[in-house]
């Protein structure tokens, strides 16, 4: 089934109207969608390469606002809050979360958990509904969601642009793994900073 929906987004990147689903998709996967925007931004910037700031910042704003129909649902709706989460099987991670989130340093945790669920191939949004479920600060939130999309989205638009059918390939093959690489080196450097600092 995931396989069909995935075919069927890609196909949308060829639409006339590929900016505007582009748009719904962004959204829709920071809150309950299982298909990321990225399998549209690659194909979209290598057939508009003049355009990938553009849909650069399609992606990350309603990416982003997305992210709050997510907190939204956790913070309103918790029954079906929790079978978002369990349709991904992290409801265990997201109740010990909830129990443990006391100490300043669960919140410093937690903020660099959203950041790297916005950046790699984690389920974004688990962390936004979990972030409404949990209360967490809803402007730290937004910020965080529009700083981790937007380092996401801006990398995958500009080296589709820049290398075009071979990133592509890299996206197919290796994309999940260096992604996750760089989010870990990113939030190790702001926590580093943080408490250098503190």
């Amino acid at each position: 089934m995931l396989k069909d929906i995935y075919h069927k987004v890609l196909k949308l990147a060829g639409h006339k109207s590929s900016k505007f689903y582009l748009a719904i998709l962004s959204f829709a996967e920071s809150s309950f969608f299982p298909i990321p925007p990225d399998i549209m931004i690659v194909p979209m910037v290598i057939a508009k390469k003049n355009d990938y700031l553009k849909i650069f910042l399609i992606a990350t704003f309603s990416s982003a606002v997305g992210g709050l129909l997510g907190y939204f649902i956790g913070f309103v709706f918790l029954d079906l809050a929790m079978n978002v989460i369990e349709f991904y099987g992290y409801e265990e991670k997201v109740i010990n979360l909830k129990n443990n989130l006391s100490s300043g340093n669960n919140f410093i945790y937690f903020l660099g958990t959203l950041f790297l669920a916005g950046f790699t191939p984690l389920p974004f949004k688990v962390f936004t509904i979990t972030s409404g479920m949990i209360g967490f600060n809803i402007f730290i939130f937004f910020a965080v969601c529009l700083v981790s999309r937007a380092l996401r989205f801006f990398v995958v638009s500009y080296l589709s642009f820049k290398f075009g059918d071979t990133f592509s390939e890299f996206m197919e093959k290796d994309a999940a793994k260096w992604f996750s690489i760089v989010g870990l080196v990113i939030v190790a450097i702001a926590i580093t900073i943080y408490f250098t600092i503190k």
